[in-house]
């Protein structure tokens, strides 16, 4: 299966379950991979054809600078649905994380796995 590919997006958000993270947005770190087949928009040149990275990266952002989820679990579980929302995606691979939300670590966060329904 092909796949579209966001890498490496930056948002800023509430994020958190400690009061001192409800107050002040933080970095949030998105990934994603939605899987669909990407032949007719090779084949035709036409991005009506494919899954536009853009939108996606737009809707994507807006979501999850304005959610305030509690955790990264809760934020990639929304993530996956939005991405969903699109018939030609079949499966999405999402991984959120905070950077430098842990000492030591350059960043902590969760990858999940989704797939439409059968």
């Amino acid at each position: 299966m092909d796949k579209v590919i966001i890498r490496d997006l930056q948002a800023r958000g509430i994020i958190g379950i400690n009061d001192w993270e409800r107050e002040k947005s933080q970095d949030i770190l998105i990934n994603i991979e939605m899987y669909l087949d990407l032949h007719q928009a090779g084949e035709s040149d036409n991005i009506d054809d494919t899954v536009s990275y853009s939108s996606t990266a737009k809707k994507i952002l807006k979501h999850a600078e304005s959610i305030g989820r509690f955790t990264v679990e809760a934020l990639a579980e929304d993530i996956a649905r939005l991405c969903l929302e699109d018939s030609r995606v079949h499966q999405v691979c999402i991984r959120v994380e905070k950077p430098g939300a842990v000492r030591f670590a350059k960043s902590v966060g969760v990858e999940i796995e989704r797939s439409r329904p059968a």
